[in-house]
């Protein structure tokens, strides 16, 4: 991650700073504006793959998501935002947002069926900062891809092996279930999604390539 503005700012000031068009991705981090790094092919690849799996099981079974181009989190804290790789929305949910028509800034846990973080070299803000802040606000659901085994040994096992840990609400706290392989991954927003994690690490090519 590279930060570009050195002072603390608040949440409202991130949004009215952030440039119009900008081809670069930011967060707000405890009051500082950081630059996100941009992905490698392999991370845009994964990302786009799951992107469109998810907007085909919103289509199939009529679901009342969307999956929107630009969204900024406002955490509970008012000097962080996030914007995940993929999210999805509830759209009967966004009437009560105060901010989405105008920002496209989601204020509450409840309008968001599905957050997703695919894993890069800033794999320690996927699972120790964002987890924490994403539970705090009631996302019921978040996914980190981590399609490379970057994470640490605590988060996804000893030897290290490419891992999708998916934390789902219970109670206000999140419980995690982790899939590797030819494990189907299980997700509350969408029940009938038929993936295995291998397929979301390599994008939907076949496991063995052709000779």
């Amino acid at each position: 991650m590279i930060q570009t503005i050195s002072k603390t700012i608040t949440f409202d000031e991130f949004v009215a700073w952030y440039p119009e068009n900008s081809v670069h991705k930011y967060e707000l981090h405890n009051g500082v504006i950081v630059e996100m790094p941009l992905g490698t092919g392999d991370h845009s690849d994964v990302t786009g793959f799951i992107h469109s799996k998810l907007a085909v099981e919103i289509d199939r079974r009529e679901l009342p998501y969307s999956i929107p181009g630009d969204c900024l989190l406002k955490l509970s804290r008012n000097a962080s935002g996030y914007q995940p790789d993929v999210i999805v929305l509830d759209r009967t949910a966004l009437a009560s947002e105060p901010r989405w028509k105008k920002e496209s800034v989601i204020t509450m846990g409840s309008s968001v069926r599905l957050a997703v973080e695919v894993v890069s070299t800033n794999w320690q803000d996927d699972y120790l900062v964002k987890v924490a802040d994403y539970e705090r606000l009631g996302i019921p659901e978040y996914w980190v891809v981590d399609y490379t085994a970057l994470g640490g040994r605590r988060f996804i096992g000893n030897p290290k092996q490419p891992t999708i840990s998916v934390y789902q609400l219970v109670d206000g706290e999140y419980q995690i279930s982790q899939f590797r392989g030819d494990d189907t991954v299980e997700s509350l927003a969408f029940p009938e999604l038929r993936l295995t994690a291998e397929q979301i690490f390599r994008a939907g090519l076949p496991a063995t390539e052709p000779t």
